[in-house]
């Protein structure tokens, strides 16, 4: 299950944080097509974030991924392009969104536990991650 945390400031309106759910979310289906896509806002007032050691400074929003492998760079490209637009939209006015950034963390399946038991054990998830991988 692709998990995503998006850390900004806080301010996003209902329709805008919807929209970019929706967007992310689906730029996440459409890349790694595994069902149940998590994902947290996580808002932090001015005065508990700083960059270049300013407090309050004009905050750039993140988005992180950890997600499966993904073996395609030309599907990680979109990805990130994806997620980037959406939340340059999203945090438009409220936060430098010209430097938005998007970490991925991919994790092979002998690194990932889920129900008590190694995603590496579960042979149709490794089906599905060989298809990721290309």
């Amino acid at each position: 299950m692709p998990m995503i945390f998006v850390e900004g400031p806080p301010g996003l309106s209902d329709v805008a944080k919807k929209k970019m759910v929706e967007d992310v979310t689906r730029a996440a289906d459409e890349a790694y097509h595994v069902p149940d896509v998590r994902l947290w806002l996580r808002e932090y007032p001015p005065e508990r974030y700083a960059q270049d050691g300013v407090i309050g400074a004009w905050v750039r929003p993140i988005a992180i991924l950890e997600v499966p492998e993904l073996g395609s760079i030309e599907a990680k490209r979109t990805l990130v392009a994806r997620i980037d637009a959406a939340l340059a939209e999203a945090y438009d006015g409220l936060a430098d969104t010209s430097n938005v950034m998007v970490f991925l963390n991919g994790y092979p399946l002998e690194q990932v536990g889920w129900a008590g038991r190694m995603q590496s054990d579960r042979p149709e998830i490794v089906e599905s991650v060989k298809q990721l991988a290309g």
